[in-house]
């Protein structure tokens, strides 16, 4: 079964993006694809950080999540939805929220981003971002579910940076590790490719990494290059800085093989936190 991660340039219009992400999904389903990742705000990248709070949603409802359920149904297409802004009770930000919809169009996992985007790019000209003033940090909790390509780990961009959560993910079992992303150009050039590769080899994982790419209303650059690599690091499929889709198939006996061969999860010693699941 063919997995899909999906490119996109979005923009500050719901349903101009909710068309392109539309018409990529069709794209990567007439191409094979049964299971397709969405970048990191897919369906919104305003001028302002705060610009997303006037667009959120209630859980469960609205235009961005209905319009995901209606495509996972008429496609027959599992969607991992990059990040949609759920709304939280009380305050003026939002979750970013990672939302599984499985090919009936039913809503089956929801991971909320933990690692905030807080940062003053180093040698960025001046480039800062401050995700925690429009953003609520989700909750200590790794989400894994089984979907019909395997048991899938959920991240979304920033959190790549933080091993210890996929130790976390592959310890309940994870044998595909998704990072809907939206790099800046700097530290994409640096880091992107190298971090997605350490992620899949020290977990002996696949990845698969859909991310923004161009210039957003906001004038800020993203990296692009989404990913899909396979267990021992390798780079299976990469897109370059265009809206597009990239496609995989996962080697399922493969990736048994590597983890049977190179048991490096099972020697690890210092397993305080995550004991090894395998």
């Amino acid at each position: 079964m063919s997995l899909a991660a999906i490119q996109m340039t979005s923009v500050d219009d719901v349903g101009a993006n909710l068309d392109m992400a539309a018409a990529l999904l069709r794209d990567a389903t007439a191409q094979g694809a049964r299971f397709a990742v969405l970048p990191e705000n897919f369906a919104f990248m305003g001028r302002r950080d705060r610009d997303k709070l006037a667009i959120a949603e209630v859980d469960g409802h609205g235009p961005i999540q209905d319009r995901l359920a209606a495509l996972a149904r008429e496609l027959d297409l599992w969607i991992i939805a990059g990040t949609v802004p759920i709304r939280v009770d009380g305050e003026e930000r939002v979750w970013a929220a990672c939302c599984v919809y499985d090919s009936d169009g039913v809503r089956v996992a929801r991971y909320d981003k933990i690692h905030l985007y807080d940062i003053d790019v180093p040698n960025g000209g001046g480039e800062r971002y401050r995700e925690s003033a429009s953003i609520a940090p989700g909750a200590l909790q790794p989400v894994v579910v089984d979907t019909p390509v395997g048991r899938v780990g959920l991240s979304v961009c920033y959190d790549v940076r933080f091993p210890e959560l996929y130790r976390a993910l592959v310890a309940d079992g994870a044998e595909i590790l998704i990072v809907p992303a939206a790099f800046t150009v700097k530290t994409g050039e640096a880091h992107w490719d190298l971090l997605l590769r350490a992620r899949a080899v020290e977990n002996l994982c696949y990845v698969i990494a859909p991310g923004q790419c161009g210039v957003h209303p906001s004038g800020r650059g993203t990296y692009g290059h989404s990913a899909i690599v396979e267990p021992w690091g390798r780079i299976v499929s990469q897109a370059g800085t265009e809206p597009g889709v990239v496609l995989a198939d996962r080697d399922a006996s493969h990736q048994a093989e590597l983890r049977q061969g190179f048991p490096a999860l099972a020697h690890r010693r210092l397993q305080t936190a995550y004991p090894p699941s395998i």
